[in-house]
């Protein structure tokens, strides 16, 4: 079970985030972000090294207030081959230095989101260690949800999401998980929401909660 310390980053992951956010294609903004946090849950990697965030940051910047979501991945040494993933390092209090990644690129990551989508991962609080995070609702998906194997995290970047490949190189079978970088408040039986999903609350500018789907799952047969 992860550990979460009482202490600082320097810098922030908002004020990370205030920087990298303009650089996506799924960001709607046209001037500098304002950030505030409001919402997220954790995933436990098993092997306690690296640390699993879903972080919902609502920007305030334009005429509408828009919420993104962010999967961090949190590593005590970079991550081979991921610098286009790298939103940034960061100075921990207790652990030291940390290079933050964006999760859609991390096969741990990955490893365990489909692992909480096949029902053998539980959502974690994001603010208190060893605490199942019971606002968190996920519907398993009717088919096989796919271990993630051995070839590399491929993901892509859309206009609202991204999208992730898992087991596209396995003879008659993909699979697709969609991360809803747009979070917006919805029915987690809504059409969108796929063959599988993961919905959570966040909060609202006026303090009011609201849920909506996080991510989903899609697989089809290949011929």
């Amino acid at each position: 079970m992860a550990v979460i310390h009482e202490t600082t980053m320097v810098p922030t992951k908002v004020e990370l985030l205030s920087s990298w956010l303009p650089t996506r294609s799924w960001y709607r903004g046209d001037v500098q972000p304002v950030l505030d946090r409001v919402g997220g849950f954790r995933l436990d990697d098993p092997d306690g090294e690296v640390g699993i965030e879903f972080v919902a940051v609502t920007d305030s910047s334009g005429a509408e207030s828009v919420t993104y979501q962010v999967p961090f991945a949190y590593r005590g040494v970079p991550l081979d081959g991921a610098e286009d993933a790298l939103i940034g390092t960061s100075m921990h209090g207790v652990l030291g230095q940390r290079w933050l990644y964006d999760g859609t690129r991390d096969p741990v990551v990955v490893a365990q989101i489909l692992a909480l989508l096949g029902g053998t991962a539980q959502p974690q609080a994001q603010h208190d260690s060893v605490t199942v995070d019971e606002s968190v609702a996920v519907t398993t998906p009717e088919i096989a949800v796919p271990a993630l194997g051995s070839e590399p995290v491929t993901a892509e970047d859309g206009s609202s999401g991204t999208d992730i490949m898992v087991g596209a190189r396995v003879p008659g079978s993909t699979a697709i998980v969609r991360i809803n970088r747009i979070l917006r408040p919805g029915d987690e039986s809504s059409e969108d929401a796929g063959a599988g999903h993961v919905t959570a609350p966040w909060r609202l500018p006026d303090g009011s909660s609201v849920r909506g789907v996080f991510l989903t799952f899609h697989g089809h047969a290949e011929s």
